[in-house]
């Protein structure tokens, strides 16, 4: 009963460990392309207004959490990403939905979610810890 015990205390505590902090705001509906955020705007541009295709949607995702690649919030994988004739590119970008307009989304800042530091591979470490301490204390317990 007591290995029981330990055991589930081990679990909840491993799994009370990857609960981790957003690094993108939900709030709106965004692009990131190269690491940088855009927020999609309303604004609509003429096909004139387009320059070169400079990337495209890596990963679509509804759900709150942190990607890495270019990945939207509301456009499919596939969507192109192009620069704005006479804008800089970290300024904005234009983006080409699936109706074939081009909607500018104007940029909201870096994204850390392609960026990792030791502490987001912690709780991992921690959690291989504790399933190795758990089969020793269990081996330990059935050889005595």
């Amino acid at each position: 009963m007591r290995l029981k015990l330990s055991l589930l205390f081990a679990f909840l505590i491993s799994s009370s460990v990857f609960v981790g902090s957003v690094s993108a705001d939900w709030a709106n509906m965004f692009v990131v392309n190269d690491g940088k955020i855009f927020i999609i705007s309303e604004e609509h541009l003429a096909p004139k207004q387009i320059g070169l295709r400079i990337g495209k949607v890596t990963k679509y995702s509804d759900r709150e959490g942190t990607y890495s690649g270019n990945f939207s919030n509301r456009y499919a994988k596939g969507t192109g990403y192009y620069e704005i004739i006479g804008v800089e590119v970290n300024e904005a970008i234009a983006i080409k939905d699936d109706k074939g307009l081009y909607i500018k989304a104007t940029y909201g800042g870096e994204y850390a979610g392609d960026r990792y530091t030791g502490i987001d591979f912690f709780p991992y470490v921690l959690a291989v810890l504790l399933v190795f301490i758990s089969g020793y204390l269990i081996r330990k317990k059935i050889k005595l």
